[in-house]
């Protein structure tokens, strides 16, 4: 019976080649656009999941609350880990680890610049990686040792065995000697390293931060029981810090698991908001939307088909075919064709996913060899074979057999309806779409267009090191007299990040219950000058030694303190006295999307790291890098000339939201691509089943222009129907995106003009194409057999 049933469905397909491949087109086009977006959701969903520990693992966080807003800091004081060790039984083990940070590696004549953590006691019992070479008990027990990734690794000894060789650190003018080899992270983890050192707490400066409880500046992680109750160790931890510092007043501590970390990182007022996994919920909804156009697409061709159809289906009941068996032939023609298009989206998938991991920064794969991979793949090809099958199977089934053995079996504008619905969803939801990935392009250039409050354009900054920092006055004037470039400076953080966040000082007259989060920065002279910060008051420093007892504020510090005659006002950190000597403009160094914060400068030439230099414009920027390196490598010979350029950092501060706005786009397009595949297929259905109408109109004197319209209208009409519906679920969704940026655009209606004009020109030219052969064909042909 089955093989019956396929037999007969492969005779129906292959009699039929024009519908069968105008089907087949769209449904693997849609397919594999949900096979990418699929792969991609998996990845994001699977972040970390390689972790035996996974659902035991947490990140200690705090939210401190300052009365401007409630600022959630990943940082940690250093003791933490320590004490939460023996803290109670709950706590299983718990760890500290340093931000991530670069080193320069060096062995025999190589020499690299890697990333890396400095871990604490229990890193390697929390979290699990692979050792290639080496065990996780003895790995870090030694202060002078080093675990290396396989990538490091290679690129640092090649083929040679890199257990117990040396390696150079540049920086700390120390050898460490490699003990471990371990994979490299996998790239859905939450962990980015090429090597891991311990922390040496024999070192003097080591022992210091470990009985300081209030500098925080260290990341801690704590493995629970199984099954904990998680508000009873937020208990402990808070109990932990508040016995050692009590003065810490602002602060409450909680856990923050594993499997929350990458997907829902996104706080604001101290409450966890989302953040990707909102994006992660939209791709499968487009994935979803995808798959049910490609669907709508054959269910519209089918019943297009049904007059064909009807004296088969008339026969096949007259000849005892029950509704049922014809049922199962329909949906055996529809699964045969969803499954040569699996196959065909398979080979069409692993032809794009080397583009397609280029543009979403992953290694995505098929992973053939996995059960998970089939089992995905049959409920794919089931679940489209019946969305795709079931309308046309229970529509070609209920034919009443005298009617269409007459002859009398004519397709009613009731019959139609049904169509006209799937036409109007597939078009409401392209036209969503488009305008979506408009209104999100718009969002991201209104932000990249905001006022930074500095100039990036020819600003590069070098990482400083200890040569640079006592060869910098030399190094400065050596530049500014090339006239390669124009100005220069230091400062403790690069211009386009926040590395220091305490609350406010103290003033005279500052309210008793006011409490602000402000960020620093330390500099040198020219500051504001070499970055093209604007100052609305007072002066810049002049370099005389008073200037080491005086800041600059900017505009969001003034509005947030209340001041109103800031320059000369004396302010306070404990026993430190600072005097204000000038207001500088707000400059966004954070994230472009929220508010800037209050910033306090701090004059403080020999507390800096990094070199910032502006290129003069008139010299081409390749020959001023050249001059540059030059004085570099003379006075810094032992590190690589390497730089960044300021506007380049300031956009990877976009990365997310311009990936998700190229993914959009391209699956944007290819749903209204699969529109236009199915439109122009029911066009070619509907000129066809018209063309002796056509030839008459002809013969009557009807123009090809009359014609076209005849024939465009119907779907025209589709079209705009989808139109009125799409624009103010669109205008809903959108509206509600935007409130989550402090900064928004405000919804134009000339966007959804244009979606609308370009929708509607594609329906166009789709329906004139295949109306145009019929107009422009001798009536003749036609009318013969009448």
């Amino acid at each position: 019976m089955i093989r019956n049933y396929i037999k007969t469905a492969w005779r129906n397909l292959s009699r039929n080649k024009g519908f069968m491949l105008v089907n087949l087109l769209g449904l693997s086009i849609g397919i594999s656009a949900t096979l990418l977006i699929l792969l991609w959701v998996k990845d994001e969903l699977t972040y970390d999941r390689f972790q035996k520990h996974y659902d035991d693992i947490h990140m200690v966080v705090a939210n401190r609350d300052f009365k401007n807003r409630v600022f959630t800091d990943y940082n940690m004081v250093l003791p933490m880990a320590r004490e939460l060790q023996q803290a109670d039984p709950l706590i299983r083990n718990a760890t500290v680890t340093t931000q991530n940070y670069d080193l320069l590696l060096h062995v025999k004549e190589t020499k690299l610049r890697k990333g890396g953590l400095t871990v604490g006691d229990h890193f390697f019992d929390i979290f699990s990686w692979k050792f290639l070479k080496g065990s996780p008990a003895h790995a870090l027990s030694d202060p002078s040792s080093i675990v290396l990734t396989a990538s490091a690794a290679k690129a640092l000894f090649g083929n040679e065995d890199p257990v117990n060789k040396t390696i150079r650190i540049v920086e700390e003018k120390r050898d460490a000697r490699v003990t471990a080899i371990l994979a490299d992270p996998p790239g859905n983890s939450a962990f980015r390293f090429d090597f891991l050192t311990p922390f040496n707490y024999n070192d003097p400066a080591t022992k210091q931060m470990m009985e300081n409880w209030v500098g925080s500046s260290w990341r801690v992680y704590v493995q629970t029981a199984p099954g904990a109750d998680i508000k009873r160790v937020d208990a402990v931890i808070n109990r932990v810090k508040k016995q050692h510092d009590p003065g810490d007043k602002i602060s409450t501590y909680f856990t923050f698991p594993m499997k929350r970390w990458h997907l829902y990182d996104e706080f604001k007022e101290g409450k966890n908001v989302g953040g990707m996994i909102e994006y992660v919920r939209m791709f499968i909804i487009v994935a979803i939307i995808i798959l049910l156009i490609a669907c709508v697409n054959f269910m519209n061709l089918s019943t297009a088909r049904s007059e064909k159809r009807s004296k088969e289906v008339g026969i096949r009941k007259t000849l005892g075919s029950g509704k049922l068996r014809l049922v199962l032939q329909f949906f055996s023609e529809s699964m045969m064709l969803v499954l040569i298009a699996f196959v065909v989206s398979i080979g069409i998938v692993l032809l794009l996913l080397p583009s397609f991991n280029q543009l979403v920064n992953k290694k995505l794969e098929l992973e053939f060899g996995q059960p998970v991979f089939w089992l995905g793949s049959l409920a794919i090809i089931i679940i489209t074979g019946i969305l795709a099958g079931s309308y046309p199977a229970l529509y070609l089934s209920s034919f009443r057999p005298v009617k269409v053995l007459k002859g009398v079996f004519v397709s009613s504008g009731k019959t139609a309806l049904p169509r006209h619905i799937l036409v109007v969803f597939q078009f409401m939801i392209s036209i969503l779409l488009i305008s979506a990935t408009i209104i999100v392009y718009q969002q991201i250039q209104h932000i990249k267009d905001r006022k930074t409050g500095y100039d990036a354009h020819n600003l590069l900054m070098i990482t400083g090191t200890e040569e640079t920092e006592k060869n910098f006055a030399v190094i400065k004037q050596e530049l500014l007299q090339s006239r390669t470039v124009t100005a220069v400076t230091r400062s403790s953080s690069p211009i386009t990040q926040v590395w220091w966040k305490s609350g406010a000082p103290d003033w005279n007259g500052k309210p008793a219950d006011l409490n602000v989060i402000i960020s620093g920065i330390r500099t040198d002279l020219d500051f504001t000058k070499t970055m093209g910060i604007r100052l609305l008051q007072g002066h810049d420093f002049t370099g005389n030694p008073a200037d080491s007892a005086s800041i600059l504020i900017n505009k969001a510090a003034v509005e947030a303190m209340g001041l109103e005659h800031p320059v000369g006002m004396e302010m306070r950190f404990g026993d430190e006295k600072y005097q204000v000597i000038g207001v500088t403009g707000n400059v966004v160094m954070e994230s472009p999307f929220q508010p800037v914060d209050p910033m306090l400068t701090f004059y403080k030439p020999n507390a800096t790291g990094v070199i910032s230099l502006r290129i003069a414009d008139e010299i081409p920027v390749k020959k001023a890098l050249t001059s540059i390196e030059a004085v570099f490598k003379k006075y810094n010979p032992a590190y690589p000339f390497e730089y960044q350029f300021a506007d380049n950092e300031f956009g990877q501060k976009f990365i997310s939201e311009e990936l998700i706005s190229r993914i959009t786009n391209i699956f944007a397009g290819l749903a209204i691509f699969i529109c236009c595949i199915g439109l122009g297929g029911l066009a070619a259905y509907t000129v066809e089943r018209r063309f002796r109408e056509i030839g008459i109109r002809k013969v009557l004197g009807a123009t090809i222009s009359q014609v076209l319209l005849l024939i465009g209208r119907e779907f025209l009409k589709l079209v705009m129907i989808a139109f009125v519906i799409a624009v103010p679920l669109t205008w809903w969704l959108m509206y509600h995106w935007l409130q989550k940026y402090t900064y928004h655009i405000h919804i134009s209606i000339l966007v959804f003009a244009a979606v609308g004009v370009l929708v509607l020109l594609l329906a166009l030219l789709v329906v004139g194409l295949n109306t145009f052969r019929a107009a422009m064909a001798n009536p003749v042909r036609s009318l013969r057999t009448e």
